[in-house]
């Protein structure tokens, strides 16, 4: 299969473009015409010689997923996209509409292996890693039907475990964010994980100013692990030590997501265990109402 045009950073462009004897400068006139202008066609991008636009057409491609159905609310507007991959494979992509700009949820795997009891996405299991690509091909489809509208903010918590496909999910973050990209600041792209705890050490060391969410759901192991398997591995007080140090790293306030179950995690006592747990931590706590899926039969 030819290589994603979207997945390259601007290095790593330069880089391609050295092996094929081409000036590093042209990654900057890449990153103009497929970010800035948003072509969908190699051989829209004028000022490449032909010659370089016939070798990246034959290496490389700018479309590689095809939309399946779209569904828009009538209330606000928010719209959801099901892509289907060149293997076959779909995945979920939401726009969403707020009086302070567009957000876009992007997926990140297809189908997941956390195998959390409210998820959906997890029915299925984990088919595969999304490449950086794909993953920014979701976006720029995107930008292009918002056209004159602007991308304000990027939330990686669509289908898939982030921090599981992690290089993926950060060259997404680099090519998003490059000055000559889409201009989306760090500061509007959260990232959500269900605690993986050695990638956010290795976040944390990498000083970012993403914003980290972190799916908790429950204030105690016995509940969080009946709900999010993941606990059985890495456990709340485990879990809390990482968010600590990803918060001294970066200065960045965390966020904590938590879907309210009805005769699970919603009672008063779940509330003080909660407060408890996060008083001493800069965060913010994102009370959620679970979503209904048949085959959980879990309710608000």
């Amino acid at each position: 299969m030819r290589q994603s045009l979207y997945g390259f950073t601007r290095p790593a462009l330069e880089s391609w473009l050295a092996e094929h004897d081409e000036p590093k400068y042209r990654a900057r006139q890449i990153f103009q015409w497929i970010y800035q202008k948003r072509i969908r066609h190699i051989e829209d991008m004028t000022d490449l010689p032909k010659g370089l636009r016939d070798t990246m057409a034959a290496e490389l491609m700018l479309s590689s997923m095809k939309e399946v159905t779209r569904q828009v609310s009538a209330k606000d507007g928010t719209t959801k996209f099901l892509f289907s991959l060149v293997d076959g494979a779909t995945i979920e992509t939401v726009i969403m509409r707020h009086d302070y700009g567009n957000s876009v949820c992007v997926s990140t795997q297809v189908g997941c292996k956390m195998g959390c009891r409210f998820c959906a996405s997890t029915l299925g299991g984990l088919v595969r890693h999304l490449q950086a690509g794909e993953i920014v091909e979701q976006l720029m489809i995107c930008q292009q039907l918002l056209d004159q509208e602007r991308v304000s903010s990027v939330v990686l918590m669509g289908s898939g475990e982030p921090l599981e496909n992690y290089d993926a999910s950060l060259a997404f973050v680099d090519i998003v964010t490059d000055p000559l990209g889409l201009k989306i600041g760090q500061r509007h792209i959260t990232i959500s994980t269900v605690g993986m705890v050695p990638a956010i050490y290795r976040l944390a060391d990498e000083k970012r100013g993403i914003t980290l969410a972190i799916s908790l759901h429950a204030a105690d192991d016995e509940t969080r692990s009946k709900m999010m398997p993941v606990n059985k591995a890495y456990n709340i007080a485990s879990l809390l030590e990482a968010c600590q140090y990803y918060y001294k790293q970066t200065g960045r306030r965390l966020s904590f997501e938590y879907a309210l179950i009805k005769d699970h995690n919603d009672h008063l006592a779940d509330a003080r265990k909660l407060a408890n747990l996060l008083g001493n931590l800069p965060c913010h706590v994102n009370l959620i109402p679970v979503n209904y899926v048949p085959e959980r039969n879990l309710t608000r």
